[in-house]
């Protein structure tokens, strides 16, 4: 069962109707993040010909299971997160609001398209469908993805000095500007401080990134994990994406073989940290 209801003329789809009056403060709503299924509705939001983006949760979304006040919590715990990891390479948080019956960030806007839209619908077939950003990016020179993947490792060894671990990141997290060639991260919700175990049994996450201990109860999530985490995204942007064969590589063969070392099953096997993981990578020709 699913209601609309109209923000600035534009509809939002929700699992029943919330009070979005708070909005008329922060600007006119241009567009509706609506389908995701983390418990948070996204906006954006202009005011006085300058663009941001409003991340909300507290009202009942169409495909989160949980409930208003968990999504609530992890937003709130997620201000302390973007304050942490100020980064060139993160959309950058600009304050919080509390509201009654719910919270919500304010970022700035960037002009970037997701690698995995999952909040339209129906969504692209990524690989496919020629209008699907992912598709797009794949065709780019390999100089450029290999550019953009530098972006990444980079900001993911400063989340390592930094003292986090990355949960939930996968392509949905990216936002690529195809004027400029720039990437961002968009999403840095879940990462938590180390040390840390995982308590749920499968943690938050796309499959298609996640190391074997994020399925494990009780297993410690770590540097290991984070360097899983990179060798899986270096197979998703230049690589046959979870068909990890030589033939489906773009990028040559001795970066191969970092990115292979990097998703090996048995943590002993991959490189103890991002930043040993970056070092290889760059040292490869």
């Amino acid at each position: 069962m699913s209601v609309v209801q109209v923000v600035d003329g534009i509809p939002v789809t929700l699992a029943e109707t919330a009070d979005f009056s708070w909005l008329r403060d922060l600007g006119t709503v241009f567009r509706v993040f609506d389908q995701q299924d983390s418990g948070n509705i996204g906006f954006g939001v202009e005011r006085d010909g300058k663009k941001s983006f409003v991340k909300f949760a507290g009202a009942r979304t169409l495909n989160y299971r949980g409930t208003p006040a968990e999504a609530v919590a992890r937003l709130r715990e997620a201000t302390r997160v973007y304050q942490d990891l100020r980064h060139p390479a993160l959309v950058p948080a600009l304050g919080d609001l509390s509201i009654p019956g719910g919270f919500a960030i304010r970022f700035e806007w960037f002009s970037g398209e997701c690698l995995h839209p999952h909040w339209e619908y129906p969504p692209p077939r990524k690989y496919t469908d020629p209008g699907s950003p992912f598709y797009r990016f794949r065709r780019l020179p390999v100089v450029k993805r290999l550019e953009a993947y530098r972006r990444i490792v980079e900001f993911h060894a400063f989340v390592e000095r930094s003292g986090y671990v990355a949960i939930d990141f996968y392509d949905g997290c990216l936002m690529y500007d195809f004027p400029s060639g720039e990437i961002k991260i968009c999403d840095v919700d879940l990462y938590r401080r180390r040390p840390y175990r995982n308590l749920m049994g499968r943690l938050w996450g796309s499959t298609r990134f996640m190391a074997p201990e994020e399925f494990t109860l009780g297993a410690e999530i770590d540097e290991r994990t984070n360097v899983f985490g990179m060798g899986a995204m270096a197979f998703c942007l230049l690589g046959g994406e979870r068909d990890r064969a030589m033939e489906k590589w773009e990028a040559g063969p001795a970066k191969y073989e970092v990115a292979r070392r990097a998703v090996c099953d048995d943590r002993a096997g991959r490189y103890p940290s991002v930043q040993e993981l970056v070092r290889a990578w760059f040292s490869a020709a």
